[in-house]
């Protein structure tokens, strides 16, 4: 089953993941006013589990870029967003890394 959901989050928008039972979480993203939960089944078979938790980092990784092109000087970034990067005889290098 396929969807599209197009929302902008509100002031009191937050992200979290909550246990529901012992074989089931959820991710959720609480948009204000709108929610969404994605239920991950712990249960299911070891593929599957591989497959959700790629699926959770590519959403991590996600989140943490759109975090830092959205608010580049915002109060911390995450370990997963992609290092800032200066220009150097005309090719990028990342901050803190030494052109070579």
């Amino acid at each position: 089953m396929g969807f599209n959901v197009t929302c902008q989050p509100g002031r009191q928008a937050a992200a979290g993941v909550q246990q529901i039972g012992p074989d089931m979480l959820a991710v959720v993203m609480y948009f204000d006013p709108v929610n969404l939960a994605v239920y991950l089944p712990l249960a299911a078979g070891a593929g599957t589990r591989r497959e959700l938790g790629r699926f959770l980092r590519e959403l991590a990784v996600a989140a943490a870029e759109s975090a830092a092109r959205v608010d580049p000087d915002g109060e911390g970034r995450h370990c997963l967003a992609p290092a800032p990067t200066t220009r150097t005889s005309g090719s990028a290098v990342p901050q803190g890394d030494s052109a070579s």
